[in-house]
């Protein structure tokens, strides 16, 4: 077998597609005799024209398009349902690197019957319901934060809005309402939207949270994601 052999029959196994994540443990690479198995198993799906790319770090074999696409709820060339899947994906990953770093997670009540794959969201996330710390008028803005992380205390201590395609103000708007807890704040977007961050952000209005929160590009989200077992610098 080829390396690219191996590569899609852990894809098969799977379902028919896979994160990068989950090829790292899937593949069976102790014959390969290379010292970085995983950058040749992210180099194998992005050049070889058996695999198509879903998202970001989630890719699937050409074979299979047509029922992986209908297993994650996907309708080719509507731009829709596309958007769908790509917010709770990332809000899926957000969580996962949260339940990695064994802090408790959270998204919204609207967003937990949506899918992170095959699994809904509530089946990834941690806690049902959020955590009272806070007096309601704040924790009624807290409950709608795409995904929260909370320390061992019960505490906030990491609020992610996934700006897809949605406005990046009403995120920030959100942010300013939490700007008093002892936590972190993050726009997770394409990096094409960077700028148009820089823009919002620098608004007067936003001059108390401006240091507080930080942008996170797709891509650097998802390399977090697949290095976290290991230790590499963490970008959230």
């Amino acid at each position: 077998m080829t390396q690219k052999d191996y590569v899609i029959d852990a894809m098969r196994k799977n379902g028919g597609y896979a994160t990068f994540r989950q090829l790292n443990d899937l593949v069976d690479v102790s014959s390969w005799g290379t010292k970085t198995p995983f950058a040749s198993i992210r180099r194998i799906v992005q050049v070889n024209d058996e695999f198509f790319k879903i998202q970001p770090g989630l890719w699937a074999l050409k074979e299979s398009e047509q029922d992986v696409l209908r297993k994650l709820n996907i309708t080719q060339n509507n731009i829709k349902s596309v958007d769908a899947f790509s917010h709770s994906y990332y809000q899926g990953i957000i969580a996962e690197i949260g339940n990695i770093r064994n802090k408790d997670t959270y998204v919204p009540p609207q967003d937990k019957n949506k899918l992170f794959l095959e699994r809904k969201l509530s089946e990834v996330t941690t806690i049902d319901h959020i955590y009272e710390f806070t007096h309601p008028d704040i924790l009624k803005r807290a409950k709608t934060v795409d995904v929260i992380w909370f320390n061992e205390r019960k505490m906030p201590c990491a609020f992610y809005e996934v700006e897809h395609s949605t406005n990046i103000k009403n995120s920030l708007d959100k942010f300013f309402e939490l700007q008093d807890f002892r936590a972190s704040f993050f726009i997770v977007a394409d990096e094409e939207r960077h700028g148009q961050f820089k823009d919002v952000i620098n608004y007067s209005i936003y001059n108390p949270i401006r240091s507080l929160v930080k942008f996170v590009g797709y891509d650097s989200l998802i390399n977090q994601y697949v290095n976290e077992s290991k230790q590499y610098e963490r970008v959230i």
